[in-house]
């Protein structure tokens, strides 16, 4: 006998997102905090051609984000790059793109705590000595932690740091610097040679400013017609960021004398045409710029490793919830210490080659999955790549090529993350042994 009633349906994500606030999301996935440190990095590699190596490592993003297109193109559920891969090779790859996720994305916050010391050393020399600089990242990093660990309440006011300070110190850099540009055109900085190792971890370098575009990949199955819009999301978005990386790289290899040693490469070159108090807004805006990136992503990070942990894909433990502030607390304690660890051992340009490093390999699987789903699923993917094979089979080999700049530390890591997410796979394959692990 029945009621007459009729069953209700689980709820739904509403799909909400339309294709301008996708262009949107994938900006401000892209626009870190990074460019504040990243000119002086590749001036330092490339000199005067540094523009042309913005506009080149555009032009290799551009075959990625073409493959991520046609892959993305077959699916609308939320979940992203994991996701594709998990769906196209298997739970084991897609453990992996897990752990290195998690990976880029400390040591992407590493950089950025690394900038944090940088720019505040414009208001306070000592900031840059082994004490002080201990004691700036401890002391910030624990109070960040300490705010999440507490509730997430409290940690989302604390992240709720709007993209206007970070946007209005760049539109004043762009502004001033062109000013300054019409009246001296002239290159200031000084000339590098620099051969193919300089333009492969230049490359890199620039690899890590155009990416982070997957992240707003993950809430497709919120956005209205996912399919269609993200391949002009992630166009445009790409071609709004090369304009802009051009532009500022222009103007710091043209007022900056020594670009390639500048510290704080934005700042010096608003010092070049505004003065002591334009270096002093820009710093400002860098300083916000970096701790709203840093609190945000304490707050999002801990919670995305409690997730994967509850499917088995991390270690069990990272899956407890505090008892009394119903926070995933192991989560954020083995986030931050990993972060003070990263932050205060490594540099900027480490921390950001590391990071780089790591998302070429799942770049890498996103070019190898084009053939892979047009066999599987031929006809599935909306937007479809134009000639054939070329562009994957391109995306592949830059990829592979961007490897190799990875040096022995790096490789250390990246083969102990992955080995870790290897044994996690191996251990949760058995029910049993995954019970007893959760249990203990």
């Amino acid at each position: 006998m029945t009621s007459g009633t009729p069953l209700s349906s689980p709820p739904q994500l509403v799909r909400a997102i339309g294709r301008w606030s996708m262009v949107a999301l994938a900006v401000n996935s892209i626009l870190g905090s990074g460019i504040f440190g990243l000119p002086s990095a590749v001036a330092a590699l490339v000199g005067e051609w540094s523009v042309w190596a913005v506009l080149i490592a555009g032009a290799g993003m551009g075959v990625i984000i073409a493959c991520y297109a046609e892959v993305a193109s077959q699916f609308d559920e939320t979940g992203g790059t994991y996701l594709y891969l998990r769906h196209t090779f298997g739970r084991f790859v897609g453990v992996q793109v897990g752990w290195l996720t998690l990976l880029s994305r400390l040591t992407a916050c590493a950089a950025a705590v690394n900038l944090l010391v940088i720019y505040l050393g414009e208001f306070w020399p000592a900031a840059a000595q082994p004490l002080p600089r201990l004691a700036v990242i401890t002391v910030f990093l624990c109070t960040l932690a300490a705010v999440n660990y507490r509730g997430v309440g409290a940690g989302a006011r604390v992240s709720n740091v709007t993209v206007v300070a970070k946007l209005l110190a760049l539109a004043v850099v762009c502004v001033a610097g062109t000013i300054y540009l019409v009246g001296h055109p002239q290159v200031a900085a000084r000339p590098v040679e620099a051969g193919l190792d300089g333009w492969l971890k230049a490359m890199l370098l620039l690899l890590f400013a155009y990416g982070g575009y997957e992240a707003a990949l993950n809430p497709m199955g919120e956005a209205r017609n996912p399919q269609r819009d993200v391949a002009f999301a992630l166009f445009t978005a790409l071609a709004i960021l090369l304009a802009l990386y051009a532009l500022l790289q222009l103007i710091v290899i043209d007022l900056v004398p020594d670009a390639a040693h500048s510290v704080r490469p934005l700042a010096d070159a608003a010092r070049v045409a505004m003065g002591p108090a334009g270096a002093a807004l820009i710093s400002v805006g860098a300083l916000l710029s970096v701790y709203g990136y840093i609190s945000a992503n304490m707050l999002t990070v801990p919670r995305s490793t409690f997730a994967l942990a509850e499917r088995g894909d991390f270690p069990a433990w990272l899956a407890a919830v505090h008892p009394r502030f119903r926070t995933p607390h192991f989560s954020i304690l083995a986030f931050a210490l990993l972060l003070w660890g990263f932050s205060q051992f490594a540099s900027f340009s480490w921390n950001v080659t590391l990071s780089a490093v790591a998302r070429v390999l799942f770049y890498g699987g996103i070019c190898a999955a084009v053939p892979v789903l047009r066999r599987r699923q031929p006809g599935a993917a909306v937007y479809r790549l134009p000639g054939g094979l070329l562009l994957p089979l391109v995306g592949t080999a830059i990829c592979a090529l961007l490897l190799t700049r990875a040096d022995f530390s790096k490789s250390l890591i990246l083969l102990a993350t992955l080995t870790g997410a290897a044994v996690n796979w191996l251990l949760v394959r058995n029910p049993r042994r995954a019970a007893a692990i959760s249990k203990a």
